[in-house]
């Protein structure tokens, strides 16, 4: 049961950016991933497809070419990434959702989610249209249970043992996302990329959950920022070619 304690395994090196000790990423300026996700009060999500999108979103901001090489966003993608890897999830409706719309960034949709991803922000500089977004009320349910996931597709396992809210496992989920796309191969990503980052998302048993956090998979560790307790371990990324 738990969180190893080693960071000795793939996807969680020593300086890794969801780690709690301090590091040299410490002192760098200090940047966030907004997300948004589109919450209508007729007519809220999923729960699991919230979590799914918000993930792919991580992927597909940073696989855009406006994010790499001399894209607009690159440099802005550099400087989040070479600090802790920060990502917060708010709520938008109606006019809000609208606004955030205008902004620069994508909206990733799924089944029943619309999640906006925006090119990194300083900590302290969102825009006024984001920053006016409440984080809390993101509690969404599943009306079904999820059905088994496909194994030979990419899981991020969350932890059965970490409870959270549906915003804060939202950006746990980009984090594991994010964890995998920095452990793949070119070639791997490529495909991933070409296939439309299929993935899902599944709460581990807690039988599987001990084996996973122990079987050189990348682990999130979560800062402790806000809701849990920092150094808990809240996802595991189980893509096949890691394995």
């Amino acid at each position: 049961m738990g969180c190893v304690t080693t960071s000795d395994h793939p996807g969680e090196p020593q300086d890794s950016p969801f780690g709690v000790e301090p590091l040299p990423r410490d002192e760098a300026p200090q940047f966030v991933l907004p997300l948004v996700a589109r919450i209508e009060r007729a007519a809220p999500p999923a729960r699991t497809d919230a979590l799914e999108t918000a993930a792919r979103a991580v992927l597909v901001l940073l696989s855009d070419e406006r994010s790499l090489g001399d894209g607009e966003w690159a440099r802005a993608v550099r400087d989040w990434q070479d600090a802790r890897i920060r990502k917060v999830v708010r709520r938008a409706r109606g006019a809000e959702w609208r606004r955030a719309g205008a902004l620069p960034g994508i909206t990733v949709t799924g089944k029943s989610a619309e999640v906006r991803v925006f090119p990194p922000v300083p900590l302290d500089g969102w825009p006024r249209d984001l920053a006016r977004l409440q984080v809390s009320g993101t509690d969404l349910d599943d009306p079904e249970p999820p059905v088994d996931a496909d194994l030979s597709a990419p899981v991020l396992w969350m932890s059965p043992e970490v409870g959270m809210s549906a915003g804060k496992a939202m950006a746990q989920a980009g984090h594991g996302a994010q964890l995998a796309w920095w452990e793949l191969s070119d070639t791997d990503r490529a495909a991933w990329r070409d296939a439309g980052f299929p993935l899902a998302v599944r709460t581990a048993a807690p039988g599987r959950w001990s084996h996973l956090t122990t079987s050189g998979l990348p682990v999130v560790r979560d800062a402790g920022f806000t809701e849990i307790a920092p150094g808990s371990c809240t996802v595991v990324a189980d893509h096949p070619a890691l394995r």
